[in-house]
């Protein structure tokens, strides 16, 4: 029930892809924020996840999955897993699903999540977002779930010609935007602003000694 008056209030926010709603729909964001927390799971708004991080607000969710336009069948690379939420909607959506988590136990944490979706179209990986994942290149679409201050040219690079991207950037003190890029066949890149959001920094990995 609470998961239902969720999607009511994203159409009601403005989400209009009826396959991201059902995609959401089919999803308890209770079974991906820790046992503390699912009382209040369906309230639309981010929650702390451990490590400093959050899950997103489901609407900010919505909206990048909306915007990434996605087709069954694209290649999608996700930059920061999480607690595997987005990795799960993408998912469902239809992508063959690339995700990358630098932080290790939330990695192995979204692992668990996300077990009722292990299959071909899933790949996760313990890594630096900021490499991206090269061997998969190119990508039909890539999100960012946390801020670089400013697009890593690596994760634009990864792309494939239409590709779009879609994330936030800039920082915190300074204010942050949703941006969606697209790479268009033999020509620049555009940048469409979406709206101001507030997400956690994105950070590479530790330095090996």
């Amino acid at each position: 029930m609470e998961d239902a008056r969720l999607i009511l209030g994203l159409r009601r926010s403005g989400i209009r892809d009826e396959r991201v709603l059902a995609a959401m729909t089919l999803l308890s964001r209770a079974d991906f924020v820790p046992d503390r927390l699912r009382d209040i799971a369906a309230h639309d708004e981010a929650l702390p996840i451990g490590e400093a991080q959050t899950i997103s607000q489901p609407f900010v969710v919505a909206l990048m999955s909306e915007a990434l336009e996605i087709r069954p069948g694209d290649r999608v690379l996700e930059i920061g897993t999480g607690s595997g939420y987005q990795a799960a909607v993408l998912h469902l959506l239809g992508a063959d699903v690339y995700s990358i988590e630098v932080r290790e136990g939330l990695a192995r944490a979204a692992a668990e999540h996300l077990q009722p979706f292990t299959g071909p179209r899933l790949h996760l990986r313990i890594g630096d977002g900021f490499a991206g994942w090269p061997e998969a290149a190119p990508f039909d679409a890539i999100v960012l779930t946390a801020a670089p201050e400013r697009m890593p040219l690596t994760l634009v690079e990864q792309l494939a010609p239409g590709g779009r991207l879609v994330g936030p950037i800039g920082s915190q003190d300074e204010g942050q935007e949703l941006v969606r890029l697209r790479k268009r066949d033999g020509g620049p890149v555009e940048t469409e602003r979406l709206i101001s959001v507030r997400f956690v920094p994105m950070t590479p990995a530790p330095l090996q000694s």
